[in-house]
């Protein structure tokens, strides 16, 4: 084996420790700030999805590079890896879309709570409920509470958003990690 060879090699792994392991991280932490309505953390964990996961193609390519010089691309068992490791990318996308989601449905939920408690301190009307009061020309009216309309959703609709989004980064998440192990004992198994 050459020094090409063993340098592809070790950048393969290398790829592997420091792109796979913080994106395998990342999606496995987000259901749990996503349950606690983190949006700080979640934001971040995004952004550590996005990077590292961008990253880990270094994983696709230098396994290729690697794989052609040893003269083993035409192997079952690396065409398996590489079709796993391309399922594995599309499903990291979809990830990132639903960390996005549960993203703007919490920021969604913090302001319809906020709406909520400065709703409920503005105090109630004196005049009784269907009346209308007294007021002189050029008099301003007196400030009213807001009233909300209900809607089909209602106004935990965020929440329940944000919850759904956390069930379906949770389940993908776990896809993704069974992937790399798949493709872990591939690799071990055939060198």
């Amino acid at each position: 084996m050459s020094f090409t060879d063993r340098l592809m090699i070790w950048l393969h792994v290398a790829f592997v420790i420091f792109a796979i392991g913080p994106v395998t991280i990342a999606v496995l932490a987000s259901p749990r700030y996503i349950r606690v309505r983190n949006v700080a953390v979640l934001r971040y964990l995004l952004r550590t999805t996005r990077i590292f996961g961008v990253a880990s193609l270094g994983v696709l390519i230098f396994g290729i590079v690697a794989a052609q010089q040893l003269h083993k691309l035409g192997s079952a068992w690396v065409s398996a890896s590489e079709t796993l490791f391309v399922v594995a990318l599309v499903l990291l996308v979809v990830i990132m879309r639903d960390q996005r989601h549960a993203v703007v449905a919490l920021e969604a939920a913090h302001e319809n709570e906020a709406l909520s408690a400065a709703a409920s301190n503005v105090p109630a009307s004196s005049t009784p409920a269907g009346e209308t009061p007294d007021i002189t020309p050029g008099e301003a009216a007196p400030a009213q509470a807001p009233t909300r309309t209900p809607t089909i959703d209602g106004p935990n609709a965020p929440a329940h958003t944000a919850n759904v989004e956390r069930g379906r980064i949770a389940s993908m998440a776990g896809i993704v990690t069974l992937i790399w192990l798949a493709i872990l004992v591939l690799m071990i198994w055939n060198s």
